[in-house]
């Protein structure tokens, strides 16, 4: 690769958000908040969209319980049957993943992500065929939701 054509492409990864799909099928986006003021913002999100928000778990808590520490670490389970359903017609074991889930944690770095099952993912998995349209939808859905919770 010539010089004169790397040094646009680096200057243009420079400029992206943080914001990657891992290995694993999860997509994570870097927040501008706290652990609990993220998952504050999402759970407001969700419930203004017309999710319902079906549960709340605060990992740190609970290791806490055990007599373990933990970095702040919150899951926030959510859903909406209209969007879930469709899905579960194409392939009924996609079942298994919803409903949805937020990971929202606090890095060794004192970084905090929200993070999500990458739709592309879900479909790869479950081998979901001629539900395009859901999928789309579905990650367009998330990645708002990922947005308005870490901004």
């Amino acid at each position: 690769m010539k010089v004169r054509t790397t040094i646009p492409i680096l200057a243009a990864l420079l400029i992206l958000p943080l914001t990657a799909v891992g290995a694993d099928g999860m997509v994570t986006t870097q927040s501008n908040h706290s652990v609990a003021m993220t998952a504050d913002k999402l759970v407001s999100t969700l419930k203004s969209k017309g999710m319902t928000v079906m549960n709340r778990i605060n990992h740190t808590e609970g290791a806490s319980k055990a007599g373990l520490e933990l970095r702040p670490t919150e899951v926030v389970i959510f859903g909406n049957p209209k969007v879930g359903t469709p899905l579960m017609q194409c392939a009924q074991s996609v079942a298994i993943d919803l409903p949805q889930k937020a990971l929202i944690w606090e890095d060794s770095e004192g970084a905090v992500w929200l993070g999500y099952n990458d739709p592309e993912y879900l479909k790869r998995r479950h081998d979901i065929e001629g539900c395009d349209q859901v999928i789309e939808k579905i990650g367009g859905a998330l990645a708002g939701f990922a947005k308005a919770a870490t901004e």
